[in-house]
């Protein structure tokens, strides 16, 4: 049984390496005994996201078949049932060890089964309610493992965090997306800029943004914004020996952001990537910082006109 959970938790570790960088690099600098918690938990959420992501082959009706029964294996584990899957076992062991919220995971699965039948969100709310099950609910799960001096007040920060980590990831990948039949930029924000879809689509296929779509861009960068903001305080709730991984994943989130500004908002003519010395540089201040150093926030912190 000890070997199968080393395995798990290896092949957590192996998933986390290979497509979360950022985050991967900060989680070194968490003590050991955390880290492999903190892969687990990557683990469960890329592997879902490859079922959604890496079938697109298959019909619709067998992907949303494929997460339904890896689920179903899921639950039946936390309820005791023995599994035969190469990860969930560390999945399931991380959740006993530090108690975890159930519904958490049950709210990512529900937005994981969105992005096989939802392809747009009408407005901003619309997708606040998709990212409550794929990126706070992941906060507040991570909370429990990095500890923190007062849980309750560190929840919402963290969710905040969820939130401004997602929406980098959605402003760094429109091409991305787009490739995939997917737009993560709200219906009412587009139609505020004057961008369709269509506009869209050809601008990825000329490889550069047009003066709408950009100005679109640098609002949706002022949503991300005031994410961050709102999780600034969070960093330094969390226990002393976490705030140093928390405070690099924060600053290199951010730093994506910079980049999209850095190429005047144009997410079409490379994929925003934080240089690897900068990387390094980070997570060297990182770990100089004194534990209480408030985080900076990335980039002009102004608020957009809507949530």
């Amino acid at each position: 049984m000890e070997t199968d959970l080393t395995a798990a938790y290896d092949r957590c570790r192996e998933l986390h390496k290979r497509h979360g960088r950022t985050y991967y690099l900060a989680t070194r600098l968490l003590p050991a005994w955390k880290r492999r918690h903190v892969h687990a938990l990557y683990g469960f959420t890329r592997y879902a996201d490859e079922i959604v992501d890496r079938t697109e082959d298959l019909p619709p009706a067998e992907r949303a078949a494929l997460l339904d029964r890896w689920a179903s294996q899921f639950v039946a584990g936390l309820h005791g049932a023995p599994v035969d899957d190469p990860l969930l076992p560390a999945v399931l062991h991380t959740i006993a060890v530090f108690d975890l919220d159930r519904d958490d995971f049950a709210s990512f699965l529900k937005s994981m089964a969105m992005d096989l039948t939802v392809t747009a969100y009408p407005t901003y709310d619309h997708l606040l309610d998709y990212m409550e099950g794929s990126a706070a609910v992941i906060g507040t799960m991570m909370l429990p493992i990095l500890g923190s001096s007062d849980p309750v007040a560190a929840r919402e920060p963290a969710r905040q965090l969820g939130f401004a980590f997602q929406l980098t990831n959605f402003i760094r990948d429109v091409a991305e997306d787009l490739d995939r039949g997917r737009t993560y930029l709200p219906d009412e924000d587009m139609a505020k800029f004057g961008v369709t879809r269509e506009e869209l689509a050809e601008a990825r296929a000329r490889g550069r943004v047009t003066p709408r779509i950009r100005e679109l861009i640098e609002y949706e960068v002022t949503r991300a914004q005031a994410h961050y903001a709102a999780a600034a305080p969070g960093i330094t709730m969390l226990a002393p020996a976490s705030q140093a991984c928390m405070r690099t994943a924060y600053a290199l989130y951010g730093g994506i952001l910079d980049e999209v500004a850095a190429q005047d908002y144009d997410v079409f003519a490379r994929r925003a990537l934080v240089p690897q010395r900068r990387r390094m540089a980070v997570a060297a201040r990182a770990l100089l910082s004194s534990t209480g150093t408030p985080v900076v926030i990335p980039g002009p912190t102004i608020q957009p006109e809507s949530r």
